[in-house]
């Protein structure tokens, strides 16, 4: 089949997930022509030669460590008139040579507006789709129920009435809508490849840095070593070693460490789980997806969730860290066969749907 993929630019978890998607689907002999915007562009450029196509994305605006609804909405007004009209004429300059006949999106809305004006049938690949679809089975305190609505509506408002919608998630909830099927995390090639081992460090990824105090807080603990991702620098301060920006470094400590101090990303909360780590979850605040995937990891005997990343919080996870090992070794997923599995007769089902649809004509 012709496939045109949307991927947000927003951060580099929907690339990172979507690139094993497309390399699959070529791999399966479907012709896929990629859209995206900002970083995740670069990569899947970088990775795609030839199938990837720039277009505007939408942004998140921050007010110190929280996303600013306020600015995000603000930002997003401004610039959709003018990115509507540079992203409709890309899709016409792939029209040239390119015709597609399903739309696949992971979270991404201008693929799923050309699906809607070409009357495409659009299939949703992503994790945040759990937030609409299923029932939760944590309670929400009373601090999160305005975020919480908010982040149902942006969800809702995504991707509405596709023809089916794969969550990716690690904790199983009930669903509450039709055509929906969970299935376990996309996992890189490199992460499937790594071989767990349990050294003596715990891996830090502090994903905003303007949270300062983050060293002399780990200094606190002396008698633990952290190796801290985030702040791109190499640097020592006795007990903390910054890390610059390496994927393989990165991966080599995920996969020897003790344990995971994070924030609530889905990413790398995903790989941890998969690679049976132990998690302390941090979520930045106003990001109800991130605190969802939190207090799950605290639900399921993963690791703790903290609205704060504290020293105390912090000896109070290391403590439990053979509990939740525990419980981690009872964690299984055969690779990503579920999800490549289920998309191939979601296909194949479709394209006989369009055959017998032409032979009627």
């Amino acid at each position: 089949m012709n496939i045109l993929y949307g991927v947000p630019g927003e951060g580099l978890g929907h690339a990172t997930r979507s690139k094993v998607v497309i390399a699959h689907l070529l791999a399966r002999g479907h012709q896929v022509c990629v859209v995206s915007s900002s970083r995740a562009y670069q990569m899947l450029a970088a990775a795609f030669p030839g199938r990837v196509h720039e277009i505007r994305g939408f942004h998140l605006a921050y007010r110190g460590l929280a996303v600013s609804r306020a600015r995000t909405a603000v930002l997003t007004l401004r610039t959709a008139p003018a990115d509507l009209r540079v992203n409709f004429a890309k899709y016409r300059e792939l029209l040239c040579d390119f015709e597609p006949e399903l739309i696949i999106s992971d979270f991404e809305s201008f693929s799923y507006l050309f699906a809607k004006v070409r009357r495409l049938p659009i299939i949703s690949i992503d994790n945040m789709q759990i937030i609409s679809r299923a029932k939760l089975n944590v309670p929400v305190p009373k601090s999160e129920r305005g975020n919480f609505d908010l982040a149902k509506t942006i969800v809702r408002a995504k991707l509405p009435r596709s023809r089916h919608y794969f969550v990716t998630t690690f904790f199983e909830l009930p669903l509450s809508k039709p055509n929906t099927t969970l299935v376990p995390p996309i996992i890189r090639p490199e992460i499937l490849a790594a071989r767990p081992t349990t050294g003596r460090h715990v891996l830090v990824y502090q994903s905003a840095t303007t949270q300062q105090n983050l060293v002399p807080l780990l200094q606190q603990l002396p008698d633990q070593e952290f190796r801290v991702y985030g702040f791109n620098k190499e640097e020592s301060y006795g007990n903390v070693q910054l890390r610059a920006f390496s994927e393989a470094g990165f991966i080599a400590d995920l996969a020897s460490c003790r344990a995971v101090v994070t924030n609530g990303g889905f990413s790398l909360i995903s790989e941890a789980v998969f690679l049976r780590k132990p998690i302390c979850a941090v979520p930045i605040p106003a990001q109800f997806e991130q605190w969802l995937n939190a207090a799950q990891v605290e639900q399921l005997g993963y690791g703790r969730h903290f609205a704060a990343l504290a020293a105390d919080n912090l000896r109070a996870f290391l403590y439990g860290l053979a509990g939740f090992e525990a419980v981690l070794a009872s964690y299984e997923q055969n690779g990503n066969e579920t999800l490549f599995a289920k998309l191939d007769q979601a296909l194949l089902a479709l394209a006989a749907e369009t055959a017998r649809a032409g032979a009627a004509r």
